[in-house]
């Protein structure tokens, strides 16, 4: 369709590799071809000639006669997975025309010059990692900014393909947008930090940070809450002056009615528990056959004590204290619990209950419930008639109260405050209440503010101080140890460096040199299910395992000072790594490692750089220096070394 209406050479971006390899699939399996005869000449010649480097025993493996097919056929895919040379071939070929249509990931859209006169999108979502997440107005502009070539184009032309759910209107809103929020993810890092003290020293590096885009904008994200505390101090200033009293100080006032209330209520809540405590430990000290009166509620009344434990129903939800159960004077058996007694409950008298005694047996109910009623007169003349329903009078909360005497010295405190016979001091109170709880409200956001100015330069002096207690750092001097971490670019740029430090690669062989320190540059694409990674034989696991312990003791260093940079070293190219240096053959590494060829590639020069980076910290005359360029030899040869790096 697109080649009937003049819309070729095409850009489709599929936002898969394995959709972008089965749409090429689909197009030869189709008969689909898009180029002339001279045009396939021109294009196998080129690929001929790129692809001289490759060895011959690597192309069936690398897939190589099904790309020059649609190659051929001026249809190529092009995403992180191919084979460097491969994305270098299909950039040159289309950039010339030579192939019309590219199905493509949106990592062509960055970074590479590969115009056409139309760009199609499957769809409007993709997987960010994660999830699958729409596509942002910028995103969608830097795909099909693609679309019209200087020069050679009057209009682009982008193409969104209809399927079931999508609405014409979000296409609308994606196109039309025309601002973009740009989000710095700069953060000093251990080497950037170790530099910067060696460049200028700590104060000027502190100060040169508190200048970055990334402050700026934590900076301007404060300007909306440092307006709004503005505002709050304008409202606070006017609710002072509503609340001013002509008898006195109004805030002073108010602030020994707080206080006041505060003490009030601990102390109900102290009063609560420890009458609670009390009723507890008596409804512990019960045992069977004794009769006691239940104050309060429905079972109010004399009872006699039937089983005194907590049910283990009782005990594994709720841990509600004793639940004994008794039997009323109403011939009822009930399970009390420890709301019917909000005061301490004494044994009153004994029963003897019959070992055979069944609650169930209306006999035995109303045999036992006589005796009770019988032994009535016996009790306490309190005893003679029930609590009302309800919650009984807390007697003992007033004389508690009493005594307390920062309770009555409170008391008394606001009793004499001339405010307190204010004729408006209710309404004085009203606005000193507002004032108080605006006032927690703009302290809170105060914190706010403080937590997010400076937080670049605060996070500097966190790495610094990590650096500091290592022995990288000493004050404005970068000590022997930090010379050599200013030379590590890596992620893990401190366990590289404490792993040469404390000698972890000392003694490695090349090969398993190279196993070591891929765990440091190489992270796997996508988590899943599969199987641990093989790793190589001795002494490779030892050392792999020290590598370890030193990632897991600089974790423990970070988070003392409130820092979380290093992930965890990551096993899945060590087998693959070693078995490359050591001299095994492509179709060997790739099956091994279940890695695609471009990630192959792409992850040993990763691991090359790397090395090289090692082998200049450590020396290049040490035995880590010179295992670590017999390393980078043996891994730099065959499709690694084939081509530029891309």
């Amino acid at each position: 369709r697109l080649e009937h209406e003049g819309l070729l050479p095409g850009i489709v971006f599929v936002f898969s590799r394995v959709g972008a390899d089965a749409a090429v699939t689909s197009c030869r399996r189709a008969g689909l071809r898009l180029t002339t005869p001279e045009q396939r000449q021109e294009i196998r010649a080129r690929v001929l000639d790129r692809c001289a480097e490759l060895a011959d025993e690597d192309l069936d493996v690398l897939g190589y006669y099904e790309w020059l097919d649609g190659l051929e056929r001026g249809i190529a895919a092009h995403h992180a997975g191919l084979l460097p040379t491969f994305k270098e071939t299909v950039e040159d070929l289309f950039s010339r025309g030579l192939v019309r249509v590219v199905f493509a990931t949106e990592t062509l859209a960055l970074g590479i010059n590969m115009p056409a006169r139309s760009v199609v999108l499957e769809r409007l979502v993709k997987w960010n990692g994660q999830a699958h997440a729409a596509l942002t107005p910028g995103e969608y502009t830097q795909l099909t900014g693609r679309a019209g070539r200087r020069g050679i184009d009057v209009e682009g032309h982008a193409v969104v393909l209809w399927h079931d759910g999508l609405d014409p209107r979000a296409v609308a809103g994606l196109a039309s947008t025309r601002t973009y929020p740009l989000r710095s993810s700069f953060r000093p890092s251990y080497n950037m930090t170790v530099n910067l003290v060696a460049a200028m020293g700590r104060p000027r590096a502190r100060e040169l940070l508190e200048s970055s885009f990334a402050q700026f904008q934590a900076d301007r994200a404060v300007v909306g809450i440092a307006r709004q505390l503005r505002r709050d101090e304008d409202i606070l200033a006017g609710y002072l002056e509503a609340m001013t009293c002509h008898l006195g100080e109004f805030t002073e006032y108010a602030a020994l009615r707080r206080a006041l209330r505060a003490r009030e209520a601990d102390v109900s809540r102290t009063g609560s528990a420890q009458r609670r405590s009390t009723a507890t430990a008596s409804l512990d000290r019960l045992r069977r056959g004794d009769v006691i009166l239940v104050p309060a509620g429905r079972r109010s009344g004399l009872a006699v004590i039937l089983d005194a434990d907590l049910p283990p129903a009782g005990r594994r939800h709720g841990g509600s204290g004793p639940r004994p159960r008794v039997l009323t004077a109403d011939r009822q058996v009930r399970r009390l619990s420890i709301l019917d007694f909000p005061e301490p409950v004494n044994a009153l008298g004994h029963l003897t209950v019959p070992t055979a005694f069944n609650p169930r047996s209306a006999q035995a109910r109303r045999d036992l419930a006589a005796r009770l009623v019988e032994l009535r007169p016996s009790l306490p003349a309190a005893v003679g008639r029930p609590a009302r329903s309800g919650h009984p009078r807390r007697s003992g909360a007033r004389d508690q109260d009493g005594a307390d005497r920062e309770l009555a010295a409170g008391r008394r405190s606001v009793r004499t405050h001339p405010c307190h016979v204010c004729p408006d001091r209710d309404e004085h109170a009203r606005w000193a209440e507002r004032y108080d709880h605006l006032r927690g409200e703009s302290d809170q956001l105060a914190q706010r503010v403080e937590r997010r100015t400076n937080t670049v330069a605060r996070q500097f002096d966190r790495v610094a101080a990590v650096l500091d207690q290592l022995g990288y750092l000493e004050a404005d001097r970068v000590t022997e140890q930090g010379r050599m971490l200013a030379r590590l670019y890596s992620e893990l740029d401190l366990v590289a460096a404490e792993c040469l430090r404390t000698g972890v690669f000392d003694d490695l062989p090349p090969a398993h040199l190279a196993a070591c320190a891929s765990v440091l540059a190489f992270e796997t694409r996508r988590l899943d299910d599969a199987e641990s990674p093989r790793l190589p034989p001795e002494p490779s696991p030892t050392a792999l395992e020290q590598v370890r312990r030193t990632w897991v003791r600089l974790t423990q260093v970070e988070h003392e000072h409130g820092l979380s940079f290093l992930r965890e070293p990551d096993l899945g190219f060590a087998w693959g790594s070693y078995r490359w240096a050591s001299g095994a053959d492509l179709a060997t590494v790739l099956s091994g490692t279940g890695l695609s060829a471009g990630d192959f590639v792409r992850s040993t020069r990763s691991l090359v750089d790397l090395l090289g980076q090692l082998a200049e910290a450590a020396g290049e005359r040490s035995p880590v220096g010179r295992s670590a360029r017999e390393a980078v030899r043996g891994l730099r040869r065959g499709v690694v070394a084939a081509g530029s790096v891309s």
